[in-house]
């Protein structure tokens, strides 16, 4: 069963990508991601656009990018499905793991466009996702945070252990960042070819959030 990964660039995505591919029953052949109107961050994560392909060509998958409004992201997301489902989609597989409203949504769309919606992290426990991934060997920087949860020391943080210790000693905010306390930046992992080496970033605040905006990057060929 061919499936599209709905992509964030995050640590949940890379994941749930990473449990689908270990699924005998699904081939995933794409990335989805839907982007702001002038294309230069994704949607809901505000990662740069120019990153995530970055990330698609260090994972050798095709990622497909669609600008939208959140006025009209539902519909853009229906459009861009009903493309995939052309080249053979069957399934779409998403990084939830217990927002129920948003789950709802995602399969009324996917029932809506013909598709399967999988959901390989739903309600599993936070600690124990956080701790999997990092002994899988992914590696994954924070890049935004909500500013009035987190402060700028947490942004360009490494995922690994130390953080997990050091996040649970905050008030309000989730583990894995279910409520978009946190949102991170995978680098490289088991479902990577190639690593990404962050050279050169800063910080900036915009929209209530901080950001991590990298402005240089080299591709390790050795991941």
């Amino acid at each position: 069963m061919k499936a599209f990964v709905s992509w964030s660039g995050g640590k949940d995505a890379a994941l749930s990508c990473y449990r689908a591919m270990r699924d005998k029953d699904i081939d995933v052949t794409h990335l989805l991601n839907m982007v702001s109107e002038d294309g230069k961050h994704s949607r809901t994560h505000g990662v740069s656009s120019e990153m995530l392909r970055i990330q698609a060509g260090a994972m050798s998958l095709p990622i497909v990018q669609k600008r939208t409004s959140w006025g009209n992201y539902e519909e853009g997301f229906k459009k861009t499905v009903a493309i995939l489902k052309e080249d053979g989609i069957e399934a779409g597989v998403f990084g939830d793991i217990d927002l129920q409203q948003h789950r709802d949504w995602v399969e009324r769309v996917c029932a809506e466009t013909g598709i399967r919606p999988i959901f390989p992290l739903w309600q599993a426990e936070r600690e124990a996702l956080l701790t999997e991934f990092i002994d899988l060997g992914f590696e994954a920087f924070v890049v935004s945070v909500k500013a009035d949860v987190m402060g700028p020391e947490w942004i360009g943080r490494k995922i690994d252990k130390m953080y997990i210790k050091e996040l649970k000693g905050l008030d309000k905010v989730d583990l894995c960042g279910e409520a978009g306390e946190y949102h991170t930046l995978v680098v490289s992992g088991p479902i990577f070819k190639q690593k990404i080496d962050i050279l050169k970033s800063k910080k900036i605040n915009r929209d209530k959030h901080w950001f991590l905006d990298i402005l240089d990057h080299e591709i390790d060929e050795e991941n």
